[in-house]
């Protein structure tokens, strides 16, 4: 069987190589895309779209119906990690332990003993470690300005380099650096696993249900331009906002899959204390 699926990979990628020598050559004026497509997003981009980075205009306008399945694509990928990794089968420990949380004494109690108030003890692992004190407390100061820029790169996408791909992993790379810097349990009650999935599905919906809306609108799945009387501005100007408002969307997706996978991932499905 390995030796079919080598031969298959071989002579897939042979045809790959094959086809490739008919692609145009690297910087050649005289390419379609250098002949049509990219003076064109040049030269209209702002007058079609009111949006100065060409880059996100095309991403999230010219080409968004191919974006709306990349960030689809990005959500099938959580969802794979989850199905393949989370275990709702609890296996309690013979005993639990605990640590104090102002003296930092930890406590051992055996199965059916009794356990210590929740509010001066917190739930923690046999290989627990101490925390540094400076990483966990720099994190802490630092999180939410990670967080503050990641919204003004989804915001501010379609002015300048950034927008829901790029804020949605700022914004995951923050609740994953409390995950570290703390512990798997503190980062989940700040974003709870259901929340994570609800906003992960939410995310796409955005995305899917603008374009929707633009065919209930009366135009082309995706032509935000329908959404002008539901703004109350004009044409141009509703195809920037509707390119903010799926951004929004993919921001939503990529944050919540990026935590999603590394919940799963860092504690092998069990939601535990992590790494």
């Amino acid at each position: 069987m390995k030796i079919i699926g080598l031969i298959v990979a071989i002579l897939v990628g042979a045809l790959l190589v094959y086809a490739a020598a008919d692609f145009p050559a690297w910087s050649d004026p005289a390419s379609p895309a250098s002949t049509y497509l990219s003076p064109h997003f040049i030269e209209k981009t702002m007058e079609e779209t009111s949006v100065p980075n060409i880059v996100t205009a095309v991403l999230a306008d010219y080409r968004g119906f191919d974006t709306m399945f990349e960030t689809t694509v990005i959500f099938s990928a959580g969802m794979a990690v989850f199905l393949l990794l989370r275990t709702f089968r609890r296996e309690e420990p013979e005993a639990r332990h605990y640590r104090h949380v102002l003296t930092g004494v930890t406590l051992r109690v055996k199965e059916g003993g009794e356990l210590p108030p929740s509010d001066d003890f917190e739930r923690i692992d046999s290989l627990w470690t101490p925390h540094d004190l400076i990483i966990k407390t720099v994190c802490r100061l630092l999180i939410p300005f990670i967080q503050l820029f990641a919204l003004y790169v989804i915001a501010h996408g379609h002015h300048s380099p950034g927008g829901g791909f790029q804020g949605g992993v700022i914004l995951g790379a923050s609740i994953i650096l409390l995950a570290i810097s703390q512990d798997l349990r503190t980062a989940v009650k700040r974003m709870a696993e259901k929340l994570d999935a609800l906003l992960c599905s939410v995310g796409v919906l955005i995305y899917a249900g603008t374009g929707a809306l633009c065919l209930l609108l009366g135009l082309n799945f995706l032509d935000y331009s329908a959404l002008a009387s539901v703004l109350h501005v004009d044409s141009i100007m509703a195809r920037s906002h509707g390119i903010l408002i799926v951004e929004i969307g993919v921001g939503i997706a990529v944050m919540c899959t990026m935590i999603w996978i590394y919940n799963n991932v860092s504690s092998g499905g069990k939601y535990n204390q992590g790494l």
